[in-house]
């Protein structure tokens, strides 16, 4: 019911903006989903393709049940607003996109775009060509400028972004009354007085949630060395993963562990299982996507909760993690008319409307500023996620040596919660990356 409040809202409010650029499709009818929850739904026949058409292939990663379904209308609406182009768009699941990809890849039958999260590694086997060459100049200039630099290798962007989440503190703002907190923890201190308060409270309770799994212990290493003035990387692009800063921020939060002030077991309860834990109110305070907001507005009995900052150290600035999938294009020797044809594909896609259709269907935040300001509009519960998005901080993943960073750092957290040094731990492991 949510979900159409808002695209009903979205409509009035991109009209009432005159941010429609160019003709827009009618919303794609699937909110009642696809049988069996598997976003299997029936695509319409495609046009016969006419021999002088430009043929535009495309792998595009499913997100959710409606995926498929939105695909296909948009493959529809696209040929027939395009006669000169015959577009095909394969949706393929996250636990095979990978595969399938690197399959076509290996048989030279890549496609012409790519929906995916990953890219470095197709940049150095010279498979991807330069994004800015196959968008145009008004698109290119909706997306935020942070985003795009998050595929820029070299000083050249290979890609740009599909859409994006970012990440905040929930609250239960009942516990936290209950047990005596005055204001939501904008500092570590605070957190720290906090859960201390709420495990006086209710000692069934978790006061704090966190996931140092292997699912999202990045996610925790990032949370803490961020809000901290650390970082995976200095200025000059050096791995800096030893720092001071870094040091005491794994010290930080691997102590509230160990002080009883979390879930129990943070090296094997991922996000999800502490997602779950609050919206039953069994886990007072947690950093997760803004996803979590529908998840817990969808139970029968939802909790009253609110969303703030991410507690920073004294003195230091909070900072969200912002997490991207992205458009590229393959090396295909492309033609005149097929760069036209991808062209037209992407101003079709991020016509503004359309585009936060998508957004809010697959429950995402947009990666442009133009469907930032339709959404903040339609919606003023999505404001403070659309200036949380513009202005996240993100992963090193053009970083060739990102992968094993990523599981570094959760093994440090890991060996750390099992009585490792921190400083030691953290020594050994920039020795590893950095030599």
């Amino acid at each position: 019911m949510k979900m159409k409040k808002m695209l009903a809202a979205l409509l009035a409010a991109a009209m009432s903006l005159s941010l429609v650029a160019c003709g827009t499709s009618n919303p794609p009818a699937n909110n009642s989903g696809s049988a069996g929850g598997s976003g299997s739904g029936t695509p319409a026949p495609d046009p016969a393709p006419s021999g002088d058409k430009v043929a535009l292939n495309v792998i595009a990663a499913q997100y959710g049940d409606l995926t498929k379904d939105w695909w296909a209308q948009f493959q529809n609406d696209f040929n027939a607003a395009n006669e000169g182009i015959d577009l095909k768009v394969e949706v393929v699941s996250w636990n095979d996109i990978y595969t399938v990809v690197n399959t076509r890849v290996a048989n030279n039958a890549a496609p012409d775009i790519l929906n995916i999260d990953t890219f470095a590694d197709y940049v150095g086997d010279d498979l991807l060509r330069p994004i800015k060459d196959f968008v145009s100049d008004e698109t290119y200039a909706k997306f935020y400028p942070a985003f795009l630099e998050q595929s820029n290798i070299d000083g050249t962007i290979w890609a740009i972004p599909d859409l994006a989440s970012a990440r905040a503190m929930y609250y239960n703002k009942d516990i936290l009354e209950a047990a005596g907190v005055d204001k939501v923890p904008a500092t570590w201190a605070e957190l720290k007085d906090a859960c201390q308060k709420i495990k006086a409270y209710d000692a069934e309770v978790y006061p704090w949630g966190v996931d140092m799994t292997t699912d999202e212990g990045q996610a925790c290493f990032a949370y803490y060395s961020w809000t901290n003035g650390g970082d995976f990387l200095d200025a000059n692009g050096t791995w800096t993963l030893n720092s001071p800063e870094n040091v005491e921020a794994v010290e930080y939060i691997v102590g509230l562990v160990k002080d009883g002030l979390t879930n129990s077991d943070p090296a094997t309860q991922t996000r999800y299982d502490l997602q779950e834990l609050f919206a039953a109110g069994k886990v007072a305070m947690m950093i997760g996507p803004n996803q979590i907001t529908s998840y817990v507005e969808g139970k029968e009995n939802p909790i009253n909760f609110g969303i703030a900052s991410i507690p920073a150290n004294e003195g230091k600035s909070t900072s969200s993690v912002g997490v991207m999938d992205r458009f590229m294009v393959f090396d295909n020797e492309d033609t005149d008319d097929k760069v036209e044809a991808i062209k037209t594909f992407f101003d079709f896609f991020y016509e503004d409307t359309r585009y936060s259709e998508w957004v809010i269907m697959e429950n995402f935040l947009p990666a442009t500023s133009t469907g930032g300001e339709i959404m903040a509009a339609a919606d003023p519960d999505a404001a403070s996620w659309i200036e949380i998005v513009g202005s996240a901080k993100f992963y090193p993943t053009a970083q060739a040596k990102w992968a094993d960073v990523k599981q570094g750092v959760i093994n440090v957290e890991q060996q750390a919660l099992l009585g490792g040094n921190v400083q030691e731990l953290l020594d050994a492991l920039q020795v590893q990356i950095a030599g």
